[in-house]
């Protein structure tokens, strides 16, 4: 509930421009296929240009293995023989997944406030903006 001053038309304005990025959580749909290339492991596992990147301490090997990735240790530097694909588009995200979208700062899920209706004090009546059938629906929801 929010209670404002402010006219219908500048509140809904503001939330439907109003977008936050977050990392997304176990049970939604991943919106992006994350790779990540063979050879060192770099912080933003080829994200970013390898010279403005820093490959992963050693430290974080058996955190990796144990979400699932092939890694291996090669002189204290975290490897990957091949590539691994972390999610497809369309994938429900375990909790795993989640894990290694984060520790590699792919923050890909929308957060958005869906306005539904708004009371009117001047003559009390409550307008409907949409239905609860007409909005996204959202797992974490």
């Amino acid at each position: 509930m929010l209670i404002t001053s402010h006219p219908p038309k500048v509140v809904t304005e503001w939330f439907d421009s109003f977008v936050k990025t977050d990392f997304p959580r176990a049970g939604t749909i991943a919106p992006v296929t994350f790779t990540i290339p063979a050879g060192t492991v770099y912080s933003r596992a080829g994200q970013v240009d390898i010279a403005d990147d820093t490959p992963l301490p050693h430290s974080l090997e058996p955190t990796l293995r144990q979400l699932g990735m092939p890694t291996r240790l090669q002189k204290g530097i975290i490897v990957l023989d091949s590539d691994y694909t972390v999610c497809k588009v369309g994938d429900v995200l375990d909790s795993k997944q989640t894990r290694l979208l984060k520790q590699f700062g792919v923050a890909c899920a929308e957060f958005k406030v869906n306005l539904i209706g708004y009371w009117n004090k001047k003559n009390g009546h409550v307008q409907i903006l949409r239905q609860a059938n007409e909005m996204e629906v959202d797992s974490d929801a």
